[in-house]
């Protein structure tokens, strides 16, 4: 039992001082996720920090992905776009939701508005040297008037849209429509749910933000 506790101590020991040596200056942990994310069935570890810097989106959350290798752990990956910035949800303040990792996949979620609501969920997978996003699903709207949603394969380049409206007299009738956009590159590194993508359908001619 004491090899035990002693081994256990000595692994939190090592990956307690790759984080100090990998964390922004001043910035403080929101969550920490253990996973196998390139698939040689040993676990990386996923930081999320809110870091000291801040733009007007309030304050900068940076995400950095960390693999050990040789007992040794490594900066594999970080980014400062991913996630949205402390305010950013609006009304609902505070945007970030979790991060999860199941088989293989990065998934992060974040949500914000007031009356009128969105949430996002985007997944990434380690491919081509970087995390790049496979997929990412959407939906906003306000209970009375309308509700939308996006999921979006990036892998496919197929694209399912769907617009459920309770207020016809306001927003006009429900839509739906399968696009197909093939040829998006995203990453972790210029993923920004702050300065979006847009997508204009073809058929319902409706907006599509990515």
């Amino acid at each position: 039992m004491k090899v035990l506790f002693f081994f256990s101590f000595m692994v939190w020991s090592t990956f307690c001082f790759a984080q100090k040596e990998f964390q922004p200056a001043g910035s403080t942990v929101i969550e920490t996720v253990d996973g196998d994310l390139d698939g040689d069935k040993i676990p990386e570890k996923v930081i999320i920090y809110n870091t000291k810097d801040e733009d007007d989106s309030g304050h900068i959350r940076e995400i950095q992905i960390l693999k050990k290798a040789n007992g040794k752990w490594s900066l594999i990956e970080k980014s400062r776009n991913a996630v949205m910035g402390s305010t950013a949800g609006g009304m609902m303040g505070d945007p970030y939701g979790e991060t999860k990792i199941g088989k293989g996949i990065l998934i992060i979620s974040q949500s914000g508005g007031s009356s009128w609501k969105w949430d996002v969920t985007d997944k990434y997978r380690f491919q081509n040297g970087h995390f790049e996003l496979i997929g990412t699903s959407t939906s906003a709207g306000s209970p009375g008037d309308y509700w939308k949603e996006t999921d979006f394969n990036l892998s496919t380049g197929q694209l399912n849209y769907k617009k459920e409206v309770e207020n016809t007299a306001e927003y006009g009738k429900s839509l739906k429509e399968t696009y197909i956009e093939k040829g998006l590159k995203i990453n972790l590194q210029n993923r920004n749910l702050e300065k979006q993508r847009k997508i204009v359908l073809p058929k319902t001619k409706e907006t599509v933000y990515l």
